[in-house]
């Protein structure tokens, strides 16, 4: 009876994961359906990666992609740090102040020297 009680807690999920998916292929049908199909030299070019794709994986290509995205890469795990950091400021005190700080200052002291250094320059 307990193990009864138990999964019809999880009922309500069942039903919004049910109503999430259906939603989610009649949304994908419907675009599919209805969406007008004309391509054009625009629409096929190569897409944010600035530079057309290529058959050679030895191609070589310019380091500042890769910049770019370790970049982000930080700057992304900076942010996923600082919200637990900020939920639990209260609790961490003055020492986890201290060292969120020094964390911040880290990572902008690396972001001004790629800076100086031009790596987010572009030609």
């Amino acid at each position: 009876m307990a193990e009864a009680e138990f999964l019809s807690n999880y009922f309500p999920i069942l039903i919004f994961i049910g109503i999430a998916a259906g939603l989610s292929i009649v949304m994908i049908a419907g675009s599919w359906i209805s969406g007008i199909r004309r391509p054009d030299k625009e629409k096929l070019s190569a897409y944010e990666c600035g530079f057309d794709a290529f058959d050679d994986a030895s191609h070589k290509f310019d380091i500042r992609f890769y910049l770019v995205a370790i970049l982000f890469i930080i700057f992304d795990l900076e942010i996923a740090f600082l919200f637990p950091w900020a939920i639990s400021l209260g609790n961490i005190g003055l020492f986890g102040f201290v060292s969120m700080m020094v964390f911040l200052g880290i990572l902008t002291v690396g972001f001004i020297y790629e800076w100086k250094k031009g790596a987010l320059e572009w030609e």
